[in-house]
């Protein structure tokens, strides 16, 4: 990784668990990016953002993905969380790049790039419609659970 990404947390799970959350993230970078190399207990599943511990209807997304065969969108307004991520029974990794996130006069973004290994390939992006600094993010699967092993690490990115 360039010498701009400093590495802020690392989460790796000794054993399953149905989120992960990455708290107290300084405001000392321009933007974030947030790598998940993980599988799940089920197949086919989304990987959810929720910031700052919000639950309101304050999210948006654009997921495009295809599989190989076939390929699909899926867009959600007013949503509770951004739902931008693959999961499944294999190794898939998510990479969700924050944007100017510790602003306070913008709603923040994200760009999601995932892979799940033999299943499916995504692009995705988010919308949270709040213009409070990002202090928390909060990962989640949509049913299911992070397997034992699974890792997750949060970089900021150094303004240039």
């Amino acid at each position: 990784m360039p010498t701009t990404y400093d590495p802020i947390a690392t989460q790796t799970l000794g054993s399953a668990a149905s989120s992960v959350t990455f708290s107290s993230i300084p405001s000392t970078y321009t933007d974030l990016v947030l790598v998940v190399n993980s599988a799940r207990t089920t197949s086919n599943d989304a990987v959810s953002l929720e910031f700052n511990g919000d639950t309101g209807s304050n999210y948006s997304r654009l997921l495009m993905y295809g599989t190989g065969s076939s390929a699909a969108t899926f867009r959600e307004s007013n949503a509770t969380l951004i739902e931008i991520g693959v999961q499944d029974t294999s190794n898939c990794t998510n990479i969700f790049n924050v944007m100017n996130y510790a602003n306070t006069s913008s709603n923040k973004s994200v760009v999601a790039r995932a892979n799940a290994t033999g299943v499916r390939v995504s692009a995705g992006i988010g919308v949270w419609r709040n213009t409070a600094a990002i202090t928390s993010i909060k990962l989640a699967t949509g049913g299911s659970t992070f397997i034992a092993g699974s890792t997750f690490t949060l970089y900021g990115i150094k303004a240039a």
